[in-house]
């Protein structure tokens, strides 16, 4: 079984167990508690040099980094659950093009806004509203580009639905929650696919419900 070594709360901690559910793979979640700072004990920086959630041990295998967390998981389990990436070369191709759009054109302007309005205030920091104003600014266009890709297929690397679309799903919904719902909801197209997306039954699994007991059932 794969165990997951992450916190309940972290958004890439999700995102694998997101992977974990659209493929029907078992796997537990070892707890880590940030806020008692166990990420940087010389035990879990054995493994996870950076001291950041999450990582996983699948069966003696040790791999940090979200991303590459899931398209391990993918490529690993390509007929186990969803197809999450495809093996056919134009089609893989279209599928890596919307993983950089993912990486570039939203989760680099919507992950720092997420990290001053949500995460800063947990701790007790003050946002720099100038900063979210200045993301926000730049981030709409960029949706305005999303909503003209998404008005002519239904998902970003095509009609099927891929890792790229799944890894907007952690951060996506804490921005709306924080919210930024709006941005999403005022471009049909937009509004459409991430409907689609975010009620998924495997994120709905894992999204609001504490990870502590992680198997597929």
């Amino acid at each position: 079984m794969v165990k997951l070594y992450g916190f309940t709360h972290s958004t890439c901690t999700r995102l694998v167990a997101l992977i974990c559910k659209e493929k029907n793979i078992p796997y537990e979640l070892v707890h880590v508690n940030l806020a008692k700072g166990e990420q940087k004990d010389p035990a879990f920086t054995a493994n996870q040099p950076f001291g950041q959630v999450p990582y996983i041990d699948d069966e003696g295998f040790i791999l940090y980094e979200s991303r590459a967390i899931a398209r391990y998981l993918s490529k690993k389990y390509p007929n186990q659950g969803t197809s999450l990436i495809p093996s056919d070369p134009e089609a893989e191709a279209l599928f890596e093009q919307a993983a950089s759009i993912e990486a570039f054109n939203f989760a680099a302007f919507v992950a720092p806004i997420v990290a001053e309005k949500v995460f800063k205030p947990r701790r007790g920091l003050q946002t720099n509203e100038e900063r979210v104003s200045e993301l926000l600014a730049m981030l709409q266009g960029k949706m305005d580009a999303y909503d003209a890709i998404l008005g002519k297929q239904k998902y970003l690397a095509g009609d099927s639905v891929t890792l790229a679309d799944l890894s907007h799903l952690p951060y996506g919904t804490a921005f709306c929650q924080a919210g930024y719902a709006e941005v999403f909801e005022s471009r049909p197209n937009l509004a459409r696919w991430w409907k689609d997306i975010s009620g998924r039954p495997a994120w709905l699994a894992v999204k609001d419900v504490p990870l502590y007991v992680c198997n597929t059932n």
